[in-house]
């Protein structure tokens, strides 16, 4: 009898032993099963969520969600001029920081327009570039410049009180802060403004407005 109840006692103890490391090796494979299928479904997510870049693409596909069109690349990568820099300020804020806007910021200050642009909440801007403005006549310039009233009816005139996104600009009619109407058309990285301005560098996000740049200043109608 004692020498039963050795034996039994011997296999219980062996069992008790072998049992965790069983339990171990089990749970140990479960949890690699379950990290590979884990890679393995989070790798083409991964694929589909990388962010666009501003760089533009060819053809006439619709521009992707990020900055498109030719005056990108001369944006600066870091900085506060950088896109990621505009993000975060405010769009008067944000402008100010591109060179190839010192003209209009020059403008929106004089038309004292800056806390009115700064405290909006989603507007799209059309911003023209110094080029823009130096195809009017300086006469012109000079004369909009010195009548706070005409220029603030200019300025307003660019800015639309909701975001546009490429899309909507296909086809696109919309109302502007002076209450008169500017119209787009295009496709893909080809769009204009009243038929005549282009957008140079479209879809740039400033951290209350969405931002495309033309090459013509647009007048009220």
């Amino acid at each position: 009898m004692n020498a039963l109840r050795l034996r039994r006692a011997a296999v219980a103890v062996a069992a008790a032993a072998v049992l965790p490391f069983s339990l171990a090796a089990c749970s140990d494979s479960g949890s690699d099963t379950r990290s590979e299928a884990g890679a393995e479904a989070s790798a083409p997510a991964a694929q589909e969520n990388t962010p666009t870049t501003g760089t533009p693409t060819t053809g006439t596909d619709t521009a992707a969600d990020g900055p498109f069109g030719p005056a990108c690349a001369s944006v600066p990568k870091d900085g506060a001029g950088s896109f990621d820099g505009m993000a975060e300020d405010p769009v008067a804020t944000a402008a100010s920081n591109n060179p190839e806007l010192s003209t209009l910021v020059a403008a929106v200050k004089q038309a004292g327009l800056v806390d009115t642009l700064n405290n909006a909440e989603n507007i799209t801007v059309f911003a023209p570039t110094n080029d823009a403005f130096a195809k009017i006549p300086k006469a012109d310039l000079d004369k909009a410049l010195a009548d706070k009233d005409m220029l603030a009816k200019i300025l307003t005139y660019h800015v639309v009180g909701q975001k546009l996104t490429p899309k909507q600009l296909e086809n696109g009619s919309f109302e502007t802060l002076q209450t008169g109407t500017l119209t787009t058309e295009g496709s893909g990285e080809a769009y204009t403004v009243n038929d005549s301005s282009k957008v140079v560098c479209g879809n740039v996000p400033t951290a209350n407005a969405t931002v495309y740049v033309v090459d013509t200043v647009l007048m009220p109608k």
